[in-house]
């Protein structure tokens, strides 16, 4: 049984363990963003690149030998107390078992010693069950929630050049205005 704020007593699946990502993780990390079908994808070049450079703010979630889950963070310079969570996910079939959770948590832990006392991430508000987990673990452990946007949707989406077209031909909509969640101890 877990007691670890924001999962639900007993949820989690004790056969996995958290640990810091591998380099070896990184097609693992695109194959599982990949399948979400909601995440930004970037390429496998990234998410190793994530894997070798920041393994002390990323978590991977591993059961029986295999990645089935991930956090990738990172500690932005100008907020030396803060731990930005650029993706979550978990792998389809282990979905609704309480990992994320436990994988913030245990990242969130590991973190707590180095000074780090406030998280923020981006949310599209299309993405529910994100907001679910961020929201039950910042009021489980900090107890506190702010929102605020963080981006214009002009800053991030390519200026479209005719309609439904941005300048690489894509007919892609662009994403919704994510929203900043900070979540500060009260």
């Amino acid at each position: 049984m877990s007691s670890t704020p924001g999962i639900t007593e007993g949820a989690a699946d004790d056969a996995v363990s958290i640990r810091p990502p591998a380099i070896s993780d990184g097609t693992r990390l695109w194959e599982i963003a990949r399948d979400t079908a909601v995440l930004d994808l970037n390429s496998t070049y990234a998410y190793t690149l994530w894997c070798a450079d920041f393994t002390e703010t990323s978590c991977v979630a591993e059961r029986d030998g295999e990645v089935v889950g991930f956090i990738t963070g990172y500690i932005p310079p100008s907020r030396p107390d803060t731990i930005f969570i650029w993706q979550v996910a978990v792998d389809g079939t282990h979905r609704g078992l309480g990992i994320a959770g436990r994988m913030l948590n245990g990242l969130l832990d590991r973190l707590s010693p180095q000074g780090i006392s406030r998280l923020e991430t981006t949310i599209t508000p299309s993405n529910k069950a994100s907001d679910q987990l961020f929201r039950s673990v910042a009021r489980a452990r900090y107890g506190t929630l702010s929102v605020a946007d963080h981006f214009d949707s002009s800053d991030i989406s390519p200026v479209p050049t005719r309609t439904g077209t941005n300048p690489s031909g894509s007919t892609r909509s662009p994403p919704s205005r994510p929203g900043r969640r900070s979540h500060r101890p009260s």
